[in-house]
């Protein structure tokens, strides 16, 4: 049966978070404020986060300096997946990717239908890797952050999480979980 084996270790990720928004600010930004304190609040470390406006140069610098960055295992971003003209995270962050994870879009939608029936069709949620960095892009609203987050990415970040999670796909955790 799947989940989490509480006799095993867990290994904290490094995660980065990056809010895609042209009307928020810090204090505003509750989807992005959700991440960091669910990813905290288990025991993962927020390696880093910014707020950027809606731009795909400035997306793309970012996300790229990140992910050359080994302190940094994982980043989440929320905003910009939808289909309003200024939404470009997919456009921005796709071409980064050697691998897609197309499965996570999967599983996004089914547990996102259960909160937003067929509206989740208006999101472009998407996941993939860039070099050995996972990047898993959520829509910017809270109710969707709090979704992904709790029913998709506190389970697939735990290195507790049987059969298997990608924490074992971590350069620097590959030996230690298995």
């Amino acid at each position: 049966m799947p989940g989490i084996d509480s006799t095993l270790p867990f290994h904290p990720l490094r995660i980065a978070v990056l809010t895609v928004s042209d009307t928020r600010t810090e204090a505003t930004d509750t989807s992005g404020g959700l991440l960091i304190e669910r990813l905290q609040a288990v025991g993962h470390a927020l390696a880093d986060r910014a707020l950027l406006r809606d731009d795909v140069g400035a997306i793309r610098t970012t996300v790229q300096r990140w992910v050359s960055d080994e302190s940094i295992d994982v980043i989440i971003t929320t905003g910009g997946t939808g289909f309003a003209p200024r939404d470009v995270t997919p456009e921005a962050i796709r071409p980064l990717f050697r691998r897609e994870m197309e499965g996570f879009s999967v599983v996004f939608h089914s547990v996102s239908m259960d909160s937003v029936g067929v509206s989740t069709l208006q999101s472009r949620a998407f996941a993939g890797q860039a070099d050995d960095t996972f990047i898993f892009c959520l829509p910017g609203s809270t109710g969707a952050c709090r979704d992904g987050w709790d029913k998709v990415l506190a389970f697939e970040l735990d290195s507790r999480y049987r059969p298997c999670s990608l924490a074992g796909q971590i350069p620097r955790l590959r030996d230690v979980c298995a």
